[in-house]
């Protein structure tokens, strides 16, 4: 069986307009407004990568390390809002029961995907996860889910994303991936994923029909 590797932020919990929302107030302080429609729409992106791909090169330069430490403090303040999707928990206890190894392939850092994986109930079910630490460079780079992978102990995977990001870091390690549209990216920008499912419980119920049955 293929493991499967799943992605976290957009995927399983519904974080990704508090993360755009926490990098507008952090670009904000730097006195950058950038608009949170362009914000949202690198969300899933690693932080590495991030401020360059919504600013320029120059505004990372100068600015990169701060505003990444700001955004990860005001995140602080909100993940308590954060719920897990409708049917994560239990996408996770139905790829197991199939005899998949599942991986949560996150670029968070590590003490916000504790507090994620204890939101879900799926720390004894997992058979791993990645942080930002496990990589060099983040999504879109296939830095992550090759670490995945590794964690998963096979070259057999799929990858379970909401973000064009979470597709160009698999295709490029040589992964399918299976698209959600919780996230809020739109059909045709997950257009490269393999399937692209309306919600968790939708791909719950099509998994006989997926590259994972």
């Amino acid at each position: 069986m293929p493991a499967a590797l799943v992605d976290i932020d957009g995927t399983l919990v519904d974080s990704n307009y508090h993360h755009a929302l926490c990098w507008f107030r952090a670009f904000r302080e730097h006195e950058l407004t950038i608009p949170l429609w362009r914000l949202h729409r690198h969300v899933g992106m690693g932080g590495d990568k991030y401020v360059a791909a919504v600013c320029d090169e120059d505004v990372e330069a100068r600015l990169g390390d701060s505003l990444r430490a700001r955004w990860e403090e005001l995140f602080d303040t909100v993940i308590n809002e954060v719920e897990p999707l409708a049917g994560a928990r239990e996408l996770v206890v139905d790829l197991k029961a199939r005899g998949h190894a599942v991986v949560v392939a996150s670029s968070s850092i590590e003490r916000h995907l504790d507090v994620n994986l204890d939101k879900l109930r799926i720390r004894e079910l997992v058979d791993g996860w990645t942080t930002k630490d496990d990589v060099e460079q983040s999504k879109p780079e296939p830095d992550l889910v090759a670490a995945a992978m590794a964690k998963a102990g096979t070259q057999d995977a799929v990858m379970i994303g909401d973000s064009p990001w979470d597709i160009t870091a698999a295709r490029t390690a040589g992964v399918a991936t299976l698209a959600v549209l919780s996230g809020g990216f739109g059909r045709s920008e997950l257009a490269g994923a393999l399937a692209i499912y309306d919600s968790v419980d939708e791909l719950r119920a099509r998994l006989d029909d997926s590259s994972l049955r």
